[in-house]
């Protein structure tokens, strides 16, 4: 069966237009943690400087900002069915972050999922930088626990300050 060329035209056109939005719904489902901008809960991160190093930088030779230690915080974050929460520990020496360590404790499967990915990414993101350098609003594709992890930052910030 031979079709006319705007007949040939319009199926083409149809067919690109079901390529794209399936590419656009796959773009979807695969970002799904970050769909629904929703507010996340005030801030309930606290820091706790654990088992700090007796080689702590002093503020005026090295010029110092942070403490040298261990500190740990909690940050939540808001998914589109649950409050989730993550424990951050980060090392610091010189202002430098030398180990990071989150762990989760997932309500949802789906979150399961992203804070295992987000676990599994982070040490790549941040150790070695300054701690004032650090910014993370994606790591392996996890957003929203992103948002846990600035929280809990932030207290460790507030909390190691000289």
């Amino acid at each position: 069966m031979k079709l006319s060329t705007p007949v040939r035209h319009g199926s083409a056109l149809a067919g690109i237009a079901g390529t794209l939005l399936l590419a656009g719904c796959a773009a979807e489902a695969s970002s799904a943690e970050t769909t629904k901008d929703t507010t996340p809960p005030q801030s309930t991160a606290t820091a706790t400087p654990s088992a700090t190093s007796g080689s702590s930088s002093s503020t005026g030779e090295s010029g110092a900002v942070y403490k040298d230690g261990t500190y740990t915080a909690d940050g939540s974050y808001q998914t589109p069915e649950t409050v989730e929460k993550i424990t951050v520990s980060i090392t610091v020496h010189d202002d430098a972050v030398t180990a990071v360590e989150v762990t989760g404790d997932p309500q949802a499967a789906e979150t399961k999922h992203y804070q295992g990915q987000f676990i599994g990414g982070i040490s790549a993101q941040v150790v070695g930088k300054k701690l004032d350098d650090i910014s993370v609003s994606r790591v392996s594709g996890s957003s929203l626990t992103s948002k846990g992890f600035t929280q809990a930052l932030d207290a460790i910030r507030t909390e190691a300050k000289r």
